[in-house]
C-alpha cells in the first residue's frame, strides 16, 4: 500500500510516498481502505516541529474518510462496507478528557491516516454522514469537531454573537455551526475576498484586521458596545488579548490554536475584570463526534473544500497550508 511518509527529519521537504506492506486487522480491529484525507494546522506544526525529529518515521494526518474493508474477530461496531473515519483520538470515548486519552492522537503520537489502508480498534472509527462526499467526511474528525466542541460547551444558543478568528477550517465550520443554530457571526481576515465568501456562508459582519488592526474594538462597536459572547480563538499568542477585549462581560473565549505563537505576557487583570471563561479545546471525544455528526445531517451542512491535491503532492497541498492561501479545508485524494 501506498504511505505518505515523514522520515529522516523534519520538514515538508522530507515528506514522501513509500510503500508499506498492508496488514490484517486482529480481534477487536477493522481495516479501512482511504478515500481522502484533510489538512490542519496542527499537521503543518507536527511535520516542521523539530521536536517530532525522535518519533521519525511518522504517516501524519488525523482526518479521513475510508470504507471497511476487513473486520477480526468479534467486531460489533461497524460491518464490511460501511463508511467510516477515524477518530482524531483513538481512545477518548466520552466523558472529561483524560491523559490517556490525549496521548492516543492520530498523526503524532500515533501514525495517521496519509495512506491507502490503515488497521484500527473498532472502537477508533465511527459511521458518518450519508448525505456527504468522501471528501466532506474527511474534514470533520479535527476541525469540525474544534468548531463543534468549542460552541457546544460554551452554552451557545440563538441569539449569540460569535465572533471567528480567520477564515481556516476551524472557524468556517464555526460560522456554519453558528448560523445553525440561530447565532450572529462575525469574521476577520486580511483577505477582502475571504471575507466576500464567509458573507456568501452566512456570515452577518466582517472585519479586515489589516485594515482594522484593532479588530476588538471593531467587534464590539458591532454589538453597540456590549461585546461578543463567543470568540473562537484560533490564533493564540498574538490575538488572545484582543479576543479578551472583544466579549462581554462574563464572555467565553474558546483557546484553540497557536497560529500567532503560544506564549506572551497575558493582562490577567483583563480576564478578571471581564468575568471571561477561558477553555482551552483540544478536538473532542467519539461521543461528541457521533453528536456532531448527527446534528450535520439534521441540517444538510457541507464543509467547505478550497484546494483538492493527490496523495502523490502531498508535500504542495502542506505548502498551500503554510502560505494560509485555503478558504476551509485542503483535501489529499487517494
Amino acid at each position: 500500500m501506498r504511505a505518505l511518509v515523514l522520515d529522516g527529519d523534519a520538514g515538508i521537504d522530507h515528506l514522501s510516498v513509500v510503500d508499506r506492506p498492508a496488514v490484517e486487522p486482529a480481534a477487536g480491529q477493522v481495516a479501512v481502505t482511504m478515500k481522502a484525507a484533510s489538512l490542519n494546522y496542527r499537521d503543518l506544526a507536527t511535520v516542521e516541529s523539530p521536536m517530532i525529529k525522535g518519533r521519525l518515521p511518522l504517516i501524519p494526518l488525523s482526518d479521513g474518510c475510508g470504507v471497511v474493508s476487513g473486520v477480526g474477530p468479534g467486531v460489533r461496531r461497524v460491518a464490511v462496507g460501511d463508511r467510516v473515519a477515524p477518530l482524531f483520538f483513538q481512545d477518548w470515548f466520552g466523558g472529561e478528557p483524560t491523559a490517556a486519552g490525549l496521548s492516543t492522537a492520530l498523526g503524532g503520537a500515533l501514525d495517521g491516516v496519509a495512506r491507502d489502508q490503515l488497521v484500527l480498534s473498532e472502537n477508533g472509527v465511527s459511521k458518518v454522514p450519508a448525505g456527504l462526499s468522501d471528501e466532506e467526511v474527511a474534514c470533520l474528525p479535527c476541525a469540525a469537531l474544534t468548531a463543534w466542541r468549542a460552541l457546544v460547551e460554551g452554552g451557545l444558543k440563538p441569539g449569540d454573537v460569535v465572533l471567528a478568528l480567520g477564515t481556516g477550517g476551524v472557524s468556517i465550520f464555526a460560522l456554519q455551526f453558528a448560523k445553525a443554530a440561530g447565532a450572529t457571526v462575525i469574521i476577520t481576515s486580511s483577505s477582502d475576498e475571504k471575507l466576500e465568501r464567509a458573507r456568501a456562508l452566512g456570515a452577518d459582519h466582517t472585519i479586515n484586521y489589516r485594515t482594522e488592526p484593532d479588530w476588538a474594538k471593531a467587534a464590539r462597536k458591532l454589538t453597540g458596545g456590549r461585546g461578543v459572547d463567543h470568540v473562537i480563538e484560533v490564533g493564540g499568542a498574538g490575538t488572545f488579548q484582543q479576543s479578551i477585549q472583544a466579549i462581554r462581560i462574563g464572555g467565553h473565549v474558546a483557546v484553540i490554536g497557536v497560529l500567532t505563537g503560544m506564549v506572551k505576557d497575558v493582562n490577567v487583570a483583563a480576564i478578571f475584570g471581564a468575568n471571561a471563561r477561558v477553555h482551552g479545546i483540544t478536538v473532542g471525544s467519539r461521543e461528541q463526534f457521533e453528536d456532531m455528526c448527527r446534528a450535520i445531517e439534521a441540517k444538510s451542512l457541507k464543509p467547505v473544500i478550497d484546494k483538492r491535491f493527490p496523495l502523490e503532492d502531498a508535500q504542495s497541498a502542506f505548502r498551500a497550508m503554510r502560505a494560509g492561501e485555503h478558504f476551509g479545508k485542503i483535501v489529499l485524494t487517494f
